[in-house]
């Protein structure tokens, strides 16, 4: 099977997904029961249509990852998502996010002055990690000496694929986890801050509270998709930028290139490569009848390639424009957090230009992909430029 060779060729699994688009676009694998889908237009059904095919989780997923999300926003399907996501809305409309960018430019600022007399780094480690991380644990009201931990947590449950049973690093990781956020929780029950998880203790749907499970299952999401995806994305970037010569000097030339410049990042090297869904009932997806109650896999990766959609797509292009790319999702499942996602991007992309000349990969760097299939970003990002 061609696809295989996506797992050996971590960095560049788009060769693989190129030959699948082609050869078997909806495929079904017979060990583990899953369907995968690759090209652009059968992924964004596959993640639009919700009545036909649903994001709640397994009932056999047997891993505590599942029991963390399965009462998220992610995993639930109308009329309770729409009720759910109402809640968090507030918290990331571009109004609410616009006021948090004093604060990230600042974080940002302070992470780079640690570095910039140095002229070499692990961005990932330096800056890529820490940023995101803080913001989250901030808006989250997460004590300053608890966010190492975080990270650990959401490194360990992107690292589970749903094809593998966990292992007791995961199981122990995600118990640590859920045993955090449940101490949270009540601790905020008798002591509210002005923070997001006080917030949700204190709103209601039709009256009712949110549930235990419900509270877990948005702690969880906001911590992985709030700091692991935006890591994913500066670092992505960076590399996009140094891997095309000219680049980086065009993007301080011309600094109101940046943003569409990350569209076309998030296009290239979507920091999230797949999503999962169910159907709903038997259906057909590329000429291929899906049974009912078959597990998806919809690989927004091998979308963002597709030259059905975009011209020249296996080509990093700044210049590309009216990009309709999936990194974030399609319908009532697109990010919440993408406009915080693109702030956090552009205000650490902007500082790295101006505050790192010369910007470059650092001689004999090994570049390694995170151990994830769902997301696509580097362990580390070793890089040098000119110290001031």
């Amino acid at each position: 099977m061609d696809f295989a060779a996506a797992s050996e060729h971590p960095l560049d699994p788009f060769p693989s997904y190129e030959r699948m688009r082609e050869a078997a676009p909806v495929f079904h694998d017979e060990q583990s029961g899953s369907w995968h889908v690759f090209r652009y237009d059968d992924v964004q059904r596959v993640l639009s249509e919700h009545e036909r095919f649903s994001s709640r989780m397994r009932g056999d997923d047997p891993s505590e990852a599942g029991h963390l999300f399965s009462s998220s926003l992610i995993t639930t399907d109308p009329p309770r998502h729409r009720q759910l996501r109402s809640l968090v809305t507030q918290a990331f409309t571009p109004k609410a996010v616009d006021a948090l960018a004093p604060r990230i430019a600042e974080l940002t600022d302070e992470l780079l002055e640690g570095i910039a007399a140095l002229g070499t780094a692990d961005l990932i480690e330096a800056l890529a990690y820490p940023l995101p991380v803080i913001v989250i644990s901030e808006l989250m009201g997460i004590p300053a000496e608890d966010r190492e931990r975080f990270k650990q947590w959401s490194d360990v449950i992107v690292s589970q694929t749903r094809t593998g049973a966990p292992t007791q690093e995961h199981q122990a990781a995600n118990q640590e986890m859920m045993q955090y956020f449940l101490n949270l929780i009540e601790q905020r029950r008798s002591r509210p801050g002005n923070d997001l998880i006080s917030s949700l203790l204190a709103a209601e749907i039709d009256g009712q509270k949110l549930g235990v499970g419900e509270l877990l299952g948005f702690c969880s999401l906001l911590l992985v998709a709030g700091n692991e995806t935006t890591t994913n994305l500066i670092g992505n970037a960076v590399l996009c930028f140094t891997e095309l010569p000219g680049t980086i000097e065009r993007l301080r030339r011309e600094p109101a290139l940046l943003p569409q410049a990350i569209e076309e990042v998030l296009r290239f090297r979507s920091p999230v490569q797949s999503m999962y869904r169910i159907a709903v009932a038997d259906t057909t997806l590329g000429g291929v009848r899906i049974p009912a109650g078959a597990p998806l896999v919809a690989w927004i990766g091998s979308a963002n390639r597709d030259d059905r959609q975009f011209q020249r797509a296996a080509e990093f292009d700044i210049d590309r424009d009216q990009l309709r790319h999936l990194a974030f999702g399609h319908g009532i499942h697109f990010c919440l957090g993408a406009p915080l996602a693109r702030l956090e991007a552009r205000t650490a992309l902007q500082a790295i230009l101006s505050r790192l000349p010369g910007l470059a990969l650092a001689p004999g760097a090994d570049l390694q992909r995170m151990d994830s299939t769902i997301v696509y970003g580097l362990k580390s990002l070793p890089v040098s430029w000119q110290a001031a």
